[in-house]
């Protein structure tokens, strides 16, 4: 599993790297901040380094916390079948995973 988790972080990281290869949604509240936050709010999360144990347990790199002007916000990234219908069998498999990264305000989650 550790090999698995390495390869998945490595997709994960190159997605948020470049916003290219999966899909981005943001939640109403997110939405509602207003163009200016969500520009700013992707920034934060391409750049997100701060990886713990706390926050990344499996070492996917799949969720992170970041604060904007005085809000908790979290964002997520989940692994989907090719027709977004399903979950994806293998998230280290890009062939087979369509990833969705998810901003949210954390009273939203």
């Amino acid at each position: 599993m550790p090999e698995q988790a390495t390869t998945i972080a490595a997709l994960n990281d190159q997605f948020r790297a470049t916003l290219d290869g999966g899909k981005i949604m943001i939640t109403r509240g997110v939405s509602e901040l207003g163009s200016t936050a969500v520009g700013d709010l992707l920034l934060e999360v391409r750049t997100f380094r701060s990886f713990t144990e706390d926050n990344d347990p499996h070492g996917e790199h799949d969720f992170g916390v970041v604060n904007y002007e005085g809000q908790k916000l979290f964002w997520k990234i989940d692994y989907f079948d090719p027709s977004l219908t399903f979950h994806s069998e293998n998230a280290a498999d890009p062939a087979k995973t369509v990833r969705v990264l998810t901003i949210m305000l954390a009273d939203e989650y």
